[in-house]
């Protein structure tokens, strides 16, 4: 061997001994770095479940608000004032309508299960106004009016009928309070159907209508021409 050829390979010894291997195992390493990762220390700051739910949630929010925004003319801006137009609407719609009704023409429309006649509406409607309870006086006063009226053969006794159809019916035979009986019966709907509250002056109202009927006597044409048509 010459001298230089010895030279040579020393140095590729020396060389392949002093370098660091190339190829590192990469599956222990990270098995390694995964222990050493999931110790608690480093997820003491984490935030908690609920709090990723929650920005998850959020973040979904303001996904649909941007797509919302960016179909809307006029971007954010003009979908906040859409938003504002709808609320407005429905608010007035509740204002103006009330509660929904429920549908007319079930059996106990405008009487309860249990038949009672005018002098106990009338006893009940009282109690109710002594103590300041104006809804439930209202409600009874009106059934009164409804029951003296079958109680004079001036109305057929008909379960589900509804205080605007009785109104409606007993006007034919008593044109004169008409105009009393159909306020009377919207002043029950709104009480009963509409969310709406009743005061002393709307039960007096109806009082006075009451009082007036008893003394009314019929008019038997209207009876007989409300039975033609």
């Amino acid at each position: 061997m010459s001298i230089a050829g010895g030279v040579m390979t020393a140095r590729s010894t020396i060389r392949a001994s002093d370098d660091v291997p190339v190829d590192t195992p990469r599956i222990p390493a990270r098995e390694a770095a995964e222990r050493e990762l999931s110790k608690p220390m480093y997820h003491e700051n984490d935030p908690s479940l609920l709090q990723r739910a929650l920005d998850r949630f959020w973040d979904w929010v303001g996904g649909l608000f941007d797509s919302a925004s960016g179909a809307t003319p006029g971007g954010p801006l003009g979908l906040v004032v859409v938003i504002l137009l709808v609320i407005g609407l429905m608010a007035a719609l509740w204002w103006r309508l009330g509660t929904p009704r429920r549908t007319p023409g079930s059996a106990d429309s405008l009487f309860g299960d249990r038949p009672r006649s005018a002098s106990e509406h009338r006893a009940a409607a009282e109690a109710h106004a002594a103590a300041g309870r104006w809804n439930q006086a209202v409600q009874e006063r009106m059934r009164a009016i409804v029951r003296s009226l079958e109680e004079r053969t001036l109305l057929d006794p008909r379960p589900g009928r509804t205080a605007d159809e009785a109104a409606a019916e007993a006007g034919r035979s008593l044109p004169a309070q008409a105009d009393g009986l159909r306020a009377a019966a919207r002043e029950f709907d709104d009480v009963t159907y509409g969310g709406r509250t009743a005061d002393r002056q709307a039960y007096l109202r109806l009082r006075d209508l009451d009082l007036e009927l008893e003394r009314t006597k019929p008019q038997l044409s209207g009876v007989a021409q409300g039975a033609a048509e």
